[in-house]
C-alpha cells in the first residue's frame, strides 16, 4: 500500500537541475518552428527580429516578478499556489485547473505533434502515422517520468547539453559564413496582408513559454528561496540571448523569400543548406532531442501539481492524484492522468491552435499574478533577507502591460477559440464548489 503521508518528494535537486529544467522547457520547438510565422507577421527581418526581443523582455519582467514570489512561497504548485496565498482559494483552485486541465495537456500535446513532425521527416515516415507516432512519444517520455525523478532529471540536464549543438552551430555558422544579409529586407507580399505585431509577439511568447514550471519543484529544490529565483532569471536571460542570436543567424543565412517559401521548416532548410545532407541530418537529430527535453520539463512538471492540487483535496479522485508512488516517490497517478488527457486534445485539435490557446490562458492568469506581487508587499511588507525584485514597481508593470497586450491581441485575432478555452476554465467553477462541499461534509 502507498501512503501518502508517509512519502514525501524528495529535496534533491540542485541549481543545475532547476536552471536545466527551465532552458530545456523553454528551448524546444518555438524557436526552431516559428521563424516564418513570425516574419509572416511582421513583414521585414528587422522587425521580426524586435519581436522576439521584446517577447523575451515581457518574460524576463514577468520572470523577475515571479522570482519574488517564490522566493517568499517556496512550495510546490507554482503559479496555484501563488494565486491561492494572494488571491483565495477559488482562485488558486481555478488557476490550477486551468493549468491541469488546459494549459498543461495542450502544450504537451502541440509539442508531441510538432515533434513527431520532424521525426517523420527525418525517418521519411507517412504523414498517416503522424498520430501514433506523437502517442509514441508522449508514451516514452512519460513512461521516463514514472520513475524516480533522478532519471527525468538526468534527462533535463542531458537535452539541455545535446541541443546546445545544434544551436550552436546554427548560430556560428550564421554569424561568421553566412551571406545572404537578410537584415533589414522586407518581403511586400508579406507586407500586403499582414502587419500585426501583436501576433507576431504572441508567436514569440509560446517559443518563451515554460520558465514558470520550474516554481512547480519547490519542494523538490534543496534551496528554493534562492535557486527559484536565480534558475528564473538565469534561464530567461540565456534563453533570450540564445533566441535573438539564433534569429539573427537565420536572417544573415537565408533570403526571407526562402523563409516565406519554407515555412515551418525553415530551420532544418537552413541546417541542410549551411551543412550539407548529412551535417543537417545530425543537427536534425539534436534538434528533436531538444524538443524532446521540453516535452520531457513539461511532463516532469504539470502533474507535480495536479498531485499538490490532490495532496489539497481540490480535484475528484484527490486521493489517488494526491499519492506519490512509494517505490519512485514521484507523483505517478497524477502524470497518468495529464498524459491521457493530453493525447485526448492530441486526436481531436492541432498543435497550432493547441499551443496559441495554451499561452492565452495562462497569460489571463500570469496578469494576476504579476499584479499579486502590489498586494503581498503592502500585505506582507518588503522582506531584504529574499529576493526583491529591481526596478519597482516598473519591472511588474511592465509585465502586467505586455501580458494585458497579449491578451487583448489573441480576443481580436480569435474570439471562437478564447471563448472555448475560456469555457473550459469556467468549467472549474462546479467542480470547485462540489469538491468545496464534500470537503466541508467530511469535516
Amino acid at each position: 500500500m502507498e501512503d501518502k503521508q508517509e512519502v514525501q518528494l524528495k529535496r534533491n535537486l540542485g541549481l543545475s537541475s532547476a536552471l536545466s529544467l527551465v532552458v530545456g522547457t523553454v528551448i524546444g520547438a518555438g524557436i526552431f518552428i516559428r521563424q516564418a510565422t513570425v516574419l509572416k507577421e511582421t513583414g521585414s527581418t528587422s522587425m521580426a527580429l524586435l519581436a522576439w526581443i521584446i517577447g523575451g523582455i515581457i518574460t524576463l519582467t514577468g520572470g523577475l516578478t515571479v522570482a519574488e514570489i517564490a522566493a517568499k512561497l517556496p512550495k510546490a504548485g507554482g503559479l496555484y499556489t501563488y494565486m491561492e496565498n494572494v488571491y483565495g482559494r477559488f482562485w488558486g483552485f481555478l488557476s490550477g485547473w486551468m493549468q491541469v486541465i488546459v494549459y498543461g495537456p495542450a502544450m504537451i500535446a502541440s509539442l508531441s505533434i510538432y515533434l513527431a513532425i520532424l521525426i517523420s521527416d527525418f525517418f521519411n515516415i507517412s504523414s498517416q502515422w503522424q498520430t501514433l507516432t506523437s502517442l509514441l512519444v508522449m508514451i516514452i517520455i512519460g513512461g521516463l517520468n514514472l520513475l524516480s525523478n533522478r532519471y527525468s532529471a538526468f534527462f533535463a540536464i542531458t537535452s539541455v547539453i545535446v541541443k546546445v549543438i545544434p544551436i550552436a552551430a546554427i548560430i556560428l555558422f550564421g554569424l561568421f559564413f553566412g551571406n545572404e544579409h537578410a537584415i533589414g529586407a522586407s518581403i511586400q507580399t508579406v507586407q500586403a496582408h499582414t502587419g500585426n505585431f501583436g501576433v507576431a509577439i504572441l508567436g514569440t511568447l509560446f517559443a518563451y513559454d515554460g520558465w514558470i514550471l520550474v516554481t512547480n519543484l519547490g519542494e523538490e529544490l534543496k534551496n528554493p528561496r534562492k535557486m527559484l529565483p536565480k534558475a528564473i532569471i538565469i534561464g530567461i536571460t540565456l534563453v533570450i540571448a540564445v533566441y535573438t542570436l539564433v534569429t539573427f543567424a537565420v536572417f544573415k543565412t537565408i533570403s526571407v523569400e526562402a523563409i516565406y517559401q519554407q515555412g515551418d521548416n525553415t530551420v532544418s532548410y537552413m541546417v541542410t543548406k549551411a551543412f550539407g545532407v548529412l551535417g543537417g541530418k545530425l543537427l536534425s537529430i539534436g534538434i528533436i532531442i531538444s524538443i524532446a527535453g521540453t516535452i520531457n520539463g513539461k511532463i516532469m512538471s504539470f502533474p507535480r501539481l495536479m498531485y499538490a492540487m490532490g495532496r489539497d483535496r481540490e480535484l475528484p479522485f484527490y486521493k489517488q492524484i494526491g499519492r506519490l508512488n512509494m517505490k519512485t516517490q514521484s507523483p505517478m497517478n497524477a502524470t497518468l492522468v495529464t498524459l491521457m488527457l493530453a493525447m485526448i486534445m492530441m486526436i481531436f485539435s492541432n498543435a497550432d491552435w493547441l499551443s496559441a490557446k495554451a499561452v492565452f490562458i495562462v497569460y489571463v492568469f500570469y496578469v494576476m499574478t504579476f499584479f499579486g506581487i502590489f498586494i503581498l508587499r503592502k500585505r506582507d511588507g518588503l522582506d531584504k533577507t529574499k529576493f526583491t525584485v529591481p526596478l519597482y514597481p516598473l519591472t511588474p508593470i511592465i509585465a502586467i502591460a505586455g501580458a494585458a497586450f497579449v491578451i487583448y491581441n489573441e480576443i481580436v485575432t480569435d474570439v471562437e477559440g478564447v471563448l472555448i478555452s475560456g469555457v473550459c476554465v469556467l468549467l472549474g467553477i462546479p467542480v470547485y464548489l462540489w469538491q468545496n462541499k464534500k470537503t466541508t461534509v467530511n469535516k
